[in-house]
């Protein structure tokens, strides 16, 4: 077979692969680029070395057995007989479910993990939305520190192990997206630096020397990415991926590589016949960010909406600190503003930031369902000092509204593993560096971190304590029993009707109405025949849905989390405390 690698700087590279050692050739047709032939099949290991240095493994490793210090393996994608055929599933109608194979089962592997996906076929989302999967140093992780883009952890089951995890997932109608971190590699275990200029000087991240896209060399750099990201969704036959903090990648070039990524990713679907999506983190409040390509936008296909979150969340919880600071003067018409608006922050001052935020929305163009909306994900959870859920702190009956808001509102839903029983357990920060100095600083990091925000540091769980990951496996047993099962089939409940009532999946933002009273804790929304009341207030709510003339009486509870009378002859709707209604006009 050929092998090739990329470096440009290198006076010489060899390959090691199997049994044999050979000098590489430049390619005469690629600059930076080297090439030989070797005898090699699937699972054979091979490296190169670069300059007689030390054996690394293949940047585009598809495969590292021994982790990301180790070399890499052959690896025949043909191999797998696929056994499902999948047409694909659309975001636009779309319910996901972010999973961490880690932690979703306690074993924390593609197998196990694919063994409870009955569970969320039931439930009745749509896609799974895999936390990351490349391969870092150690066993246990968040997934956010990878180094090999091409490669899948091997504690999980590598390569085999994603394809049989998808293919189940196919078969039980349910879609896959995988998040991908282009912005920085991991601390340990990179060996990119040492082929080529992949990171630059130029710009700086909280991660250090940005990922070369705009400095010398960056159009390989690109290239690589790019080439990940469409192995990805080909070979694993993926329907989308979610990337990380799309704002932290420093381009200044014309054609920024989002556009090229989702250019890319476009021509992909058409080749292989089926819907392929691409949803971006990003705290810039811009839709430029999900605009079409030809209308000047960047031409992702949704977003993560945090100013839905941190408004639901400042609602629901009365936190304010940090940046939940924006939104907790006044929360419901926060909450309010961003399901009409889009975002919160569009062009609006943020005293967090301590200047102007975000861009507008224009609803009239701009579909509902290129935003994600959520009460709970990875990030609002696990980067909480001791990871505590919202189930730690809040009742039952808010956890049911904080479940209608997300499942009835205009944005594409997403539940964070666990939530739709309000698991107890937590979800904390964890590692497993191999590299002692590297351990303690980050230990001795989160420690000083909380302990500036008022936390006794000894409270703070050591991330590298085996424990810390094993708390933060759900426990299975808890959806069997109260008052786990009662929230499980009121999120059931809300899935189907979102699933059937084509009032709850439309795209019109401009239709979204809403009314609110701050003072006694409740929202209401109109979204076709349909209207959505939450009362958040530990006392009883009249909600008038409508006003004077215009107010309306009667209508069908189609859900509702406590027994309720659709309104009377005065148009008011009497909610119980902490509780919550869908209604249908009659």
């Amino acid at each position: 077979m050929q092998f090739e690698v990329w470096a440009p700087e290198a006076d010489s590279v060899v390959l090691e692969a199997a049994d044999v050692r050979c000098a590489m050739e430049r390619d005469a047709g690629r600059e930076g680029w080297w090439t030989a032939g070797a005898e090699a099949s699937d699972g054979d290991r091979y490296g190169f070395r670069v300059d007689d240095g030390p054996l690394l493994p293949d940047p585009r490793s598809r495969r590292q057995p021994d982790g990301p210090d180790g070399p890499s393996a052959v690896v025949d994608q043909e191999a797998y007989a696929w056994r499902e055929a999948w047409a694909g599933r659309r975001l636009n109608r779309a319910v996901l479910y972010e999973l961490h194979v880690g932690t979703y089962t306690p074993e924390g592997t593609f197998d196990a993990a694919a063994a409870r996906l009955g569970h969320l076929a039931e439930l009745g989302v749509t896609h799974v939305s895999l936390m990351p999967v490349c391969p870092f140093p150690g066993v246990n992780g968040w997934g956010y520190e990878g180094v090999s883009l091409w490669a899948v952890h091997e504690p999980y089951g590598g390569p085999e192990g994603l394809k049989r995890f998808v293919d189940t997932a196919h078969g039980l109608g349910l879609g896959v997206i995988l998040d991908v971190v282009h912005n920085h590699l991991g601390p340990s275990g990179n060996h990119l630096p040492a082929f080529g200029p992949y990171f630059t000087d130029t710009h700086h991240t909280p991660w250090g020397a940005a990922v070369n896209l705009d400095a010398p060399g960056s159009d390989e750099v690109r290239a690589f990415l790019l080439g990940s990201a469409l192995a990805w969704l080909r070979d694993y036959r993926l329907d989308g991926l979610r990337l990380d903090a799309v704002h932290a990648l420093a381009d200044t070039r014309a054609l920024t590589f989002l556009e090229e990524l989702s250019a890319a990713v476009d021509a992909l679907a058409v080749e292989v016949g089926r819907p392929l999506g691409l949803i971006a983190e990003s705290d810039l409040c811009d839709p430029r960010t999900t605009t079409p390509r030809p209308a000047g936008g960047l031409g992702l296909h949704a977003q993560w909406n945090d100013d839905f979150h941190h408004a639901l969340h400042t609602a629901l919880t009365g936190e304010s600190q940090g940046y939940y600071a924006d939104f907790a003067r006044a929360p419901l018409a926060a909450l309010a503003k961003t399901v009409t608006s889009g975002f919160f922050h569009n062009g609006t001052f943020s005293s967090f930031r301590g200047r102007t935020h975000g861009r507008p929305v224009d609803v009239t163009r701009t579909p509902a369902h290129r935003f994600v909306g959520y009460a709970q994900t990875h990030d609002q959870i696990g980067n909480r000092a001791l990871g505590d859920r919202l189930a730690a702190s809040l009742p039952p009956g808010l956890q049911a509204c904080a479940a209608a808001l997300v499942l009835t509102g205009p944005f594409t839903p997403m539940l964070f593993m666990g939530e739709e029983w309000g698991a107890r357990t937590p979800w904390q920060f964890f590692t497993d560096h191999t590299d002692p100095e590297l351990a303690e600083a980050v230990r001795n990091g989160r420690r000083r971190e909380f302990g500036a925000h008022g936390w006794d540091q000894e409270e703070i769980p050591d991330p590298q304590d085996p424990a810390t990951r094993d708390r933060s496996c759900l426990d299975w047993s808890e959806p069997g029993r109260e008052p786990h099962a009662r929230l499980l089939a009121w999120y059931r409940e809300l899935i189907a009707l979102r699933r059937t009532l084509p009032d709850l999946h439309d795209p019109d933002l401009a239709s979204v109405k809403t009314a609110f009273d701050e003072d006694a804790r409740w929202l209401a929304y109109r979204r076709g025949d349909l209207r959505i009341a939450v009362n958040l207030a530990d006392g009883p709510a009249a909600i008038p849905l409508g006003s004077g003339r215009h107010r309306r009486a009667g209508g069908r509870v189609l859900a509702a989390w406590e027994p309720v009378e659709a309104p009377g002859a005065d148009g008011f709707l009497h909610l119980p405390p902490e509780s919550c209604v869908v209604l249908a006009d009659d």
